[in-house]
């Protein structure tokens, strides 16, 4: 029986994607790449910022140093950071709050597992903050998915054992990252049909009107 529920953030429980499209496709113009494109945005999917660069970075043909992709990660951020002004509880996906409520209802942990190091702002931002018992994020980790430690380390911090945990991703390396982890993994949105999610569904909405799976 699951025990605790851990939700991916970006594509999830909210929708950041044009944001982060935006100040990546800023940074590759500067640097002079102009064909970033959001087939590439969607590679960066669930990964940490660092491994997002080198996606951006692979379409130059200068090399950089450790020093100046640290700045250049640093530069996306902020300009991310200074986007995120503007979210709201209007920027909550369909479905979210109802099925935090609906699990919580039925004595379920959540929690929020995600790569950013932006979560605490964006759950701030988005009236999610006081909704999980616990977070594990960017801040947390060192290694990105399809590592499990973002989930091992919402896992430990509810007090829950892996393998009572369902995770609810949108990323394929995020649902590797679950298995890898010994968790039930829930393929959502731009990871449906992942092949090796336990189940799939288009949405936190649709998953909201199936809920004998945490019965």
């Amino acid at each position: 029986m699951v025990k605790a529920v851990i939700f991916d953030l970006d594509g999830v429980l909210v929708t950041t994607d044009e944001l982060h499209f935006a100040a990546w496709k800023t940074l590759a113009e500067r640097i002079g790449i102009k064909n970033f494109t959001r087939a590439d945005n969607a590679r960066q999917r669930g990964v940490s910022r660092m491994a997002s660069l080198e996606v951006v970075l692979e379409k130059s043909d200068r090399e950089f140093s450790d020093e100046e992709k640290t700045a250049l990660a640093e530069e996306k951020n902020k300009m991310y950071v200074e986007s995120l002004s503007a979210l709201s509880r209007s920027d909550v996906l369909p479905g979210a709050f109802e099925f935090i409520e609906y699990i919580k209802s039925k004595g379920i942990k959540a929690a929020v597992g995600s790569a950013s190091k932006n979560t605490p702002l964006i759950l701030e931002k988005t009236g999610l903050a006081d909704k999980f018992d616990a977070v594990s994020c960017g801040l947390d980790t060192v290694r990105s998915k399809p590592d499990p430690e973002v989930f091992l380390t919402a896992a430990k911090k509810l007090g829950v054992d892996p393998c009572r945990c369902a995770v609810i991703e949108d990323s394929n390396a995020g649902i590797e990252a679950a298995k890898a982890g010994g968790m039930y993994a829930v393929a959502v949105g731009a990871a449906e049909h992942a092949p090796k999610a336990d189940i799939s569904v288009g949405s936190l909405e649709s998953l909201y009107k199936a809920m004998d799976i945490f019965a």
